[in-house]
């Protein structure tokens, strides 16, 4: 099992936050508070409180949770997981995660973000995605994945889908921007992917050579104090039906089947 906990001061220096548009997208029309699920070292968390949000993080890494705790003071911490959420039925009005639902259960995640959230409630997932559009990009795309990209992270919010008895239809918006960092954040950037955590001592510090000889040798960066990585971010919403619609659900489920 992947433990981000060990690297979670590489994932600080070098994971980006997300863009503001796709913050207030997600946020459009909702109430105050606000649960971050599997918050990690509150990247996400810090731009909620910067709204004035009632914000609660949750995360499972005690590593992550200190970072958290500590870079995000205005937030309540908690340990949890997405399966089992440390919150009362129908506490908060919006279910945030961000970079992390490929790692749930959508089966038991579901209905337990349901639970959490008040009706008329929203569910929001999101995801940062390396734009390899750009050749530097696409040549570091390669050094990470030599056999060919993994599935999409952002292709597991199709299970939005699978509960229309608790959710509406998803909607989905991207937005592109770019992300300022050195060649030491590109390093931090690397090391914090899971396959990277992963990977044996010196498979690992063949690659961030690599990375380096990458930053140092490219023409789109060579010689540059800064280097812009470009990003799309992925993100999703689905509303949670209301008290009548749950009622109706109950009954259709407690009532024989007829023939």
């Amino acid at each position: 099992m992947i433990t981000f906990g060990a690297v979670a001061d590489a994932y600080e220096r070098g994971r980006p936050s997300y863009p503001a548009a796709a913050v207030d997208w997600l946020l459009a029309e909702t109430g105050p508070r606000v649960l971050d699920l599997g918050a990690g070292t509150g990247k996400l968390t810090r731009l909620l409180t910067d709204r004035e949000r009632d914000v609660t993080a949750v995360e499972p890494s005690d590593g992550m949770r200190e970072l958290l705790t500590s870079r995000a003071p205005g937030a309540r911490v908690l340990a949890g997981v997405a399966e089992s959420i440390p919150l009362c039925e129908g506490s908060v009005d919006v279910v945030l995660m961000a970079q992390a639902w490929h790692w749930v259960d959508p089966e038991r995640a579901l209905p337990e973000t349901a639970r959490v959230l008040a009706p008329g409630g929203t569910l929001g997932l999101v995801w940062n995605v390396r734009d390899d559009r750009e050749d530097w990009t696409a040549r570091l795309g390669r050094l990470l994945h030599p056999g060919g990209p993994p599935p999409a992270g952002h292709a597991t919010a199709a299970a939005l889908g699978d509960r229309p008895d608790l959710y509406g239809p998803a909607e989905a918006h991207t937005v592109e921007w770019r992300y300022a960092v050195d060649a030491a954040r590109l390093a931090d950037l690397v090391a914090s992917r899971s396959y990277v955590i992963a990977m044996a001592d010196d498979e690992r510090t063949t690659l961030l050579r690599e990375v380096a000889d990458l930053a140092a040798h490219h023409p789109a960066l060579a010689g540059r104090d800064v280097i812009e990585m470009p990003y799309v971010t992925h993100c999703y919403r689905a509303r949670r039906h209301g008290v009548a619609r749950d009622r109706a659900a109950r009954e259709e489920h407690r009532a024989p089947r007829q023939g």
